[in-house]
């Protein structure tokens, strides 16, 4: 993944491409804060996991911006959010749709063995570690709460 955020921004300085270029260059110093915290924490660099976690935490605060935006009648600071937050969703894996996301959701229940809501961590972590990247887990999180067992 590394090697493609290389690859995708010597593509956009060829083309002239600035937002998507400064959206990669984005990314990248965000990875590079990411491998520092983990090297002071004793651990290597950033795996495709927590890479994808990152990617998804910057879209998400990339949403939250351009509501804030939209709200303080900003259009033109709301659209670079969402052109940056697109760009950053190419990296991503397709999302899974709301069928599988539910799907996924009662497979890990079962797996689990979740009775009730005190077993809702089991049940996210269980996503967390097969789904990075593919599932929005703000909505996930809802989901769950809405099919375990009320107890």
């Amino acid at each position: 993944m590394r090697e493609r955020f290389t690859s995708e921004m010597k593509e956009a300085m060829k083309a002239g491409d600035k937002r998507k270029l400064g959206t990669v260059r984005l990314i990248q110093a965000a990875l590079k804060d990411k491998d520092i915290e983990a090297r002071g924490a004793g651990k290597g660099q950033a795996t495709e996991d927590e890479i994808l976690a990152l990617l998804q935490k910057m879209i998400k605060q990339r949403q939250e911006s351009i509501t804030m935006y939209e709200q303080g009648g900003r259009p033109e600071l709301a659209q670079q959010e969402k052109e940056e937050a697109d760009v950053i969703a190419t990296f991503l894996p397709k999302q899974m749709d709301d069928a599988e996301v539910k799907a996924a959701i009662e497979a890990a229940i079962a797996e689990t063995g979740a009775a009730s809501m005190k077993d809702m961590g089991k049940v996210v972590g269980i996503l967390r570690g097969k789904y990075a990247g593919r599932m929005d887990f703000a909505k996930a999180s809802g989901l769950v709460k809405d099919l375990l067992p009320k107890g």
